[in-house]
């Protein structure tokens, strides 16, 4: 008879009081080339990856659980948490095989702490953990939202500071980036994520899950984009802050005009103009809002780059948008490749390079948080070490 199954946070505190017990061996091994194995499990992606800090991805893999969670319309916490579970250790030996290294070549091992999904989050830093543990590893606790921050510099060798936008599903901001831990925050949404916009969008035009690749896809087909109209809010303002809800309603109000076949759904020619339609109006918010940045950034720093990162910069249609207005301001523009906008280990395994690199390194009892801001000054580490730059 089982008597108790223990859950993720149930686990997360058996292992803050065990790792405070235990001493922590870790070699500090400043090789010529570092190696860092980076783990991300903070939301539907079960992924784990190695760079080293020549900026080459020597494993990317990356486990989908998109068949999970697709009949429910959205991410399911608990069903995520447990797919984390079960294949996390084979993703990290398939990333390890993949390199073609075994433990003994890593330098160090990085996981996503926070922000996310608190369940996945934990399932991914204590196998971390225990792996730091076991090899006498050092152990970087990553934010997750830095790990897409700094995606660029791995990417495009961006150098510091620079203007991030980062936009994803759950977050949009706009923020000057100093250096590694350092970032000043310009402007976010009011209300909802542009990513939670396209979500919402999908769903009332009945596209499915994931809501962003599906408004992409159908917007690809309209016959005419501007055959609906939608506003563009917050346009014009004198601060950098977002705003999506009327947006949004707007395109509810839309749906509930329109007149359903008798399957219950919207003639296919309504669903793509709309999907255009909203497309458009969220890239010429982010544009605009972005101009406004451009322009604080450039009286507080000179001339720069605007970098777009997180998984909603993977849709063209937003990248062009926001190159033209980097080219508006007379920035430069970087955005990392579509598949390392999305959540991935690659990303982490970076961010924490980056930091290892400038002698950070956490203990074992870190703990992982479901909330926690770039500007958060915990994050800051110190960049003046000397042969530590990348």
């Amino acid at each position: 008879m089982i008597l108790w199954s223990p859950t993720a946070i149930d686990l997360e505190k058996l292992y803050q009081s065990w790792a405070k017990s235990v001493a922590y061996p870790a070699r500090l091994r400043y090789s010529e080339t570092m190696r860092v194995l980076g783990i991300e499990t903070s939301c539907d992606e079960t992924a784990a990856a190695i760079v080293d800090d020549d900026r080459r991805v020597l494993s990317n893999v990356v486990l989908s659980q998109l068949d999970d969670h697709r009949p429910f319309g959205g991410v399911v916490p608990e069903i995520a948490a447990r797919a984390h579970l079960t294949h996390l250790d084979g993703i990290i030996e398939k990333a390890l095989t993949d390199a073609d290294i075994g433990f003994e070549g890593l330098d160090a091992v990085a996981a996503t702490t926070g922000p996310g999904l608190i369940g996945g989050v934990m399932v991914g830093a204590i196998t971390a953990k225990a792996i730091a543990l076991a090899r006498g590893l050092p152990f970087v606790a990553v934010n997750h939202l830095e790990g897409h921050a700094l995606t660029a510099r791995l990417t495009n060798a961006v150098e510091f500071p620079y203007l991030l936008l980062l936009v994803s599903g759950g977050h949009c901001q706009l923020l000057a980036v100093e250096g590694v831990g350092r970032y000043t925050r310009y402007g976010t949404t009011v209300d909802d994520a542009v990513g939670e916009a396209f979500d919402k969008t999908a769903k009332l035009l009945g596209l499915g899950f994931p809501g962003g690749p599906a408004v992409e896809r159908a917007a690809t087909q309209a016959s005419n984009p501007k055959a609906f109209d939608l506003p563009r809010p917050m346009a014009g303002k004198p601060h950098c802050d977002f705003s999506f809800s009327g947006l949004k309603s707007a395109v509810r109000r839309h749906c509930d005009a329109l007149q359903p076949r008798s399957d219950g759904t919207y003639a296919p020619e309504d669903v793509q103009n709309l999907a255009a339609g909203f497309q458009q109006a969220a890239a010429d918010v982010l544009a605009d809002r972005t101009r406004r940045a451009a322009d604080r950034f450039i009286k507080d720093y000179g001339s720069g780059v605007l970098v777009v990162a997180g998984g909603v910069a993977a849709n063209q249609t937003l990248r062009v948008a926001l190159e033209n207005a980097a080219n508006d301001a007379g920035m430069g523009f970087a955005a990392p490749p579509p598949g390392l906008c999305t959540d991935n280990g690659a990303m982490i395994a970076w961010a924490g390079l980056e930091r290892f690199r400038l002698g950070r390194q956490d203990p074992l009892d870190f703990k992982a948080r479901p909330r926690w801001p770039l500007d958060d000054p915990s994050l800051a580490v110190d960049d003046t070490i000397e042969g530590a730059s990348i």
